[in-house]
């Protein structure tokens, strides 16, 4: 069985600057993909191609067994789009914008009903259905753009920086409402904020330069930091010292790292070598001296340190096939 989204050598020239080059994956349902990269990494790019708003230089996008370009109705009809920015028509009002792209989604007068009340409320839009949207708050934009994407319960949603311009307790809203949504669908998401990764994804793609550097699970990701399996310590600043001699005399310890903190409490990070799992040993050493410590705890890894890795001067094209895992 195909999946429902499937990339192959998706390239986007514009004269001589390559925005995509060269991507190819797949998206099966239940997979929540989020596209993840610095500003100016192709994300934008790539998502406009994989909705057909824009052509591609080269490539295909196969969405639910069509071809973007040449069945491109067929297509779009099983998308919900939210683009960056959420350009709305400013004179509508949220409710006659649901009502219009009903309309032009051909949804039945059941279907129209039922998805307008499913996105009012799942997007908590009752208190300004009948403002007009230029009236609206950046937040308040954004949701109206994203009832327009799933208003017509779509198998695919395609959604450029869902949460941008939201405050925290509407991003959690909005995070939320994906996680339940992920089970029968595809959800691709574009975003800079690692956070999100971890709240909403099952399976990440880093783009750089308009290549993808890696296509991993979270966790997957999360294990090539150097802080996987590191293990912390806090612990009053006087008793620091002897604390970095013990943890230094760790065999499976590489390197020790402390952080003096203006709580009187001071951090020491102990870094196993390759990875490996130190905690017993630490808390070995640690019950034997009878040291006590505020608190120690084991790091998962750090996302944002393999994004640095991966991003920070791009991998050139013969390292990437060591650096990405094809789905």
């Amino acid at each position: 069985m195909s999946s429902m989204v499937e990339i192959e050598g998706l390239t986007k020239k514009f004269g001589p600057i390559i925005a995509v080059d060269d991507m190819t994956f797949s998206v099966d349902c239940g997979e929540a993909l989020c596209f993840l990269g610095p500003n100016g990494a192709g994300k934008s790019t790539a998502m406009k191609m994989i909705t057909g708003f824009l052509p591609p230089t080269a490539g295909s996008v196969t969405v639910c067994g069509y071809d973007i370009m040449h069945h491109p109705i067929e297509a779009k009809r099983r998308i919900g789009y939210l683009p960056e920015g959420a350009p709305l028509y400013g004179d509508m009002t949220p409710l006659s914008l649901l009502h219009f792209v009903s309309k032009i989604r051909r949804l039945s007068r059941e279907q129209r009903k039922r998805g307008i009340e499913f996105a009012i409320e799942c997007l908590h839009l009752q208190n300004v259905l009948h403002q007009t949207i230029e009236t609206l708050s950046k937040g308040y934009k954004r949701r109206v753009g994203l009832a327009q994407a799933i208003v017509h319960d779509p198998d695919i949603l395609i959604l450029d920086e869902p949460t941008d311009g939201l405050d925290p307790n509407q991003k959690h809203e909005v995070r939320t409402l994906l996680r339940q949504m992920a089970s029968d669908k595809v959800i691709i998401i574009s975003t800079h904020i690692l956070e999100e990764v971890d709240e909403v994804s099952n399976r990440v793609i880093i783009i750089a330069k308009g290549r993808i550097v890696a296509d991993q699970t979270p966790i997957q990701l999360e294990e090539q930091s150097r802080f996987h399996n590191a293990v912390g310590i806090r612990i009053p600043t006087e008793r620091i010292e002897h604390c970095e001699a013990l943890l230094n005399g760790i065999g499976e310890v590489c390197a020790v790292e402390t952080a003096i903190q203006p709580s009187g409490l001071s951090e020491l990070m102990a870094f196993p070598t390759h990875g490996c799992e130190i905690l017993d040993s630490v808390r070995a050493v640690i019950n034997h001296e009878g040291l006590e410590t505020a608190e120690i705890f084991v790091e998962r890894g750090r996302l944002d340190d393999v994004f640095r890795d991966l991003t920070i001067g791009a991998a050139q094209p013969q390292q990437m096939s060591a650096l990405s895992e094809n789905h």
